[in-house]
């Protein structure tokens, strides 16, 4: 039945009523590897900074929010502040998942009494911090990959971003999945052994049917575990190097695709970015500049932005 008037006159009021009583401004970003919340005042005065554990849509929804929550509470402690009831509080979140129109409906019914909620991917908040909401692009690399770009007559579009294991190329899950084939090859027989790979080796606990143990729990997030295994052999070892070396080309093919015509700023973040840069075809690293604020920082905007069209 559609709505009447009077109804929507009604919850008009109520959402009015709930904006009024806002006293903070959270904004989230949340992946497989761990969640940030950036906590402000109403005129959006950065406050404090908490962090918690993984609140990517994959690993559960209400394990999302016992993330979310727990970063709440370190950054009001942070802060000093008492938290207050969540009906004073408005939250943007930036997650992993969200484009999965059924997990974001399931996180929105969990919403544990915030007064005004919204949701994005965390590529979306990512690409609004990194240029305070101007056009640009930017490649998010950190468990997982993303590109996203805002073209100058603001329409976005994304590259990449389906999800591990089929897509998420160069970041730490991709990387850390190549490494582990590697470390299969070289215990057949397939590739010749090395440091490199007897690092891996431990890292999966020692022994061959310790290996197959670690592969029976392995997720996007263990996975992403080993790419700094491989970082660190990258002077050594030819193989881990060449890996690097792929994961830069991956990250070139998915700019050209956000940006053609090199046009428009491009931004590097995540976790990996940093590392990463050295490995960049050199043309691409020229083009790379650093963002001017992170996910977090864009969910903030985005919620300070819905508020004033409010």
């Amino acid at each position: 039945m559609a709505e009447t008037t009077i109804q929507t006159q009604i919850r008009a009021k109520l959402y009015s009523a709930d904006i009024a009583r806002i006293a903070y401004l959270i904004g989230v970003d949340g992946g497989g590897t761990g969640t940030r919340v950036v906590l402000a005042d109403l005129d959006g005065k950065q406050l404090a900074r908490g962090a918690a554990g993984p609140s990517a849509l994959a690993h559960g929804r209400p394990q999302a929010w016992d993330a979310i929550l727990q970063a709440i509470d370190d950054a009001f402690a942070q802060a000093h502040l008492t938290l207050p009831a969540l009906s004073e509080i408005a939250i943007a979140c930036g997650l992993s998942g969200v484009n999965n129109a059924q997990w974001a409906a399931e996180l929105k019914a969990l919403n544990p009494g915030f007064a005004l909620l919204l949701t994005e991917t965390d590529a979306g908040t990512t690409l609004i911090g990194a240029h305070h909401g101007a056009p640009g692009a930017v490649i998010a690399l950190g468990t997982g990959s993303v590109g996203e770009v805002l073209q100058s007559d603001g329409q976005r579009r994304e590259v990449g971003g389906w999800g591990f294991p089929v897509s998420d190329e160069a970041s730490g899950a991709w990387i850390g999945m190549r490494a582990v084939n590697h470390l299969q090859r070289v215990l057949d027989g397939r590739a010749a052994g090395s440091r490199f790979a007897d690092a891996i080796y431990a890292h999966c606990g020692g022994d061959k049917d310790a290996v197959f143990r670690w592969l029976a729990q392995a997720n996007q997030t263990r996975y992403a575990e080993v790419a700094p295994i491989v970082f660190r052999h990258a002077e050594e070892s030819l193989v881990a190097r060449d890996m690097l070396l792929d994961a830069g080309h991956e990250v070139e093919a998915i700019a050209d695709a956000l940006d053609p015509t090199h046009s428009l700023p491009l931004a590097l973040c995540g976790g990996l970015a940093a590392a990463l840069l050295p490995f960049l075809p050199e043309g691409l690293r020229q083009r790379v500049r650093a963002p001017l604020g992170d996910s977090a920082s864009g969910a903030l905007i985005l919620l300070q932005q819905h508020l004033r069209s409010t």
